[in-house]
């Protein structure tokens, strides 16, 4: 059994876009030759998010659309209070989210459903530099 931890640079607009990660990820478990085993991604920070969806035009605009209800920029957080970024509704969006996920892969290919991608979400309020940090645990 190998760990191998390596990581991604992604530049993202921020305002929670939406960026596809998966050829990354893939690339990595190539890279190594690893056949059976889990690629973990956790974004280190935490305004941003990562999961998975299917990556089509609609669903980039749904997502932050959808997170602007649920948790509106608009509103007073205390963390705007503390700091005065502006970032409070970056904060919670990230948490209620999660940092990281874990897919299985096999035959060297990760198991994702046909229309599933791995992708990050970057919800702060501006541009950001993400680093990731992938983590692949498996055998040959």
């Amino acid at each position: 059994m190998e760990i191998i931890t390596e990581k991604i640079r992604i530049t993202s607009r921020g305002e929670s876009e939406v960026v596809d990660i998966t050829p990354h990820v893939a690339a990595l478990v190539a890279k190594h030759k690893l056949h059976e085993g889990n690629a973990t991604v956790f974004v280190a920070g935490s305004t941003a998010s990562v999961s998975t969806t299917e990556f089509e035009p609609g669903l980039r605009l749904d997502i932050p659309e959808a997170l602007d209800r649920l948790i509106p920029k608009a509103n007073r957080y205390h963390h705007d209070d503390t700091w005065h970024d502006g970032n409070g509704h970056s904060h919670v969006r990230a948490t209620l989210m999660g940092p990281s996920l874990t897919v299985p892969f096999s035959g060297g290919e990760l198991l994702l459903g046909t229309w599933q991608q791995i992708v990050l979400i970057d919800h702060d309020n501006r541009a950001r530099d993400r680093n990731l940090v992938v983590q692949l645990i498996g055998k040959p």
